[in-house]
């Protein structure tokens, strides 16, 4: 039952409709818990968090492939905690935080839904690794959008 549980994020990965949104809003939750409880010590922490589910996704994939009986299971979500706490480790400090995670969070669901070249082909590789990486592709896309949103509004607010 306890593996279960990691593999669909305390249960997110279980919700009929849209498990892996779920699963990145409850990640991006964390993120803000974590950056209201840590101020600028949150990078670090989370960038250790992030690492430690990636291998956690390593790990667990072939149990969760074994008993959902599918290559990629819709239930196993970790993949989209890893890709959400990777975009928004982007985001620089800034009063505009919680802006800058919402909008991290709407790029990365955009961004492993739509899977845009080389991210679709990224996910056909077989295994764990194309479970994670499409979501860490996905994740370097969102975040380098978002780097380009923040320094836009700079200039905006700037200019």
């Amino acid at each position: 039952m306890f593996k279960k549980l990691t593999v669909t994020f305390g249960g997110l990965g279980l919700i009929p409709a849209l498990p892996g949104t779920y699963a990145s809003l409850g990640a991006a939750l964390i993120y803000y818990a974590v950056w209201c409880a840590a101020g600028e010590h949150t990078l670090p922490i989370m960038a250790a968090a992030t690492f430690l589910c990636a291998v956690l996704v390593a790990k667990t994939y072939p149990w969760a492939r074994q008993i959902f009986a599918t290559d990629d299971p819709r239930q196993f979500v970790l993949d989209e905690v890893v890709g959400q706490w990777l975009t928004l480790l982007f985001i620089p400090a800034s009063p505009h935080t919680v802006a800058y995670m919402a909008v991290g969070f709407f790029l990365f669901r955009a961004f492993d839904v739509a899977k845009p070249f080389p991210i679709d082909r990224i996910e056909r590789i077989r295994g764990w690794a194309g479970v994670l990486f499409d979501d860490v592709a996905a994740a370097i896309f969102a975040g380098v959008g978002l780097r380009i949103l923040v320094w836009l509004t700079g200039l905006v607010v700037a200019g």
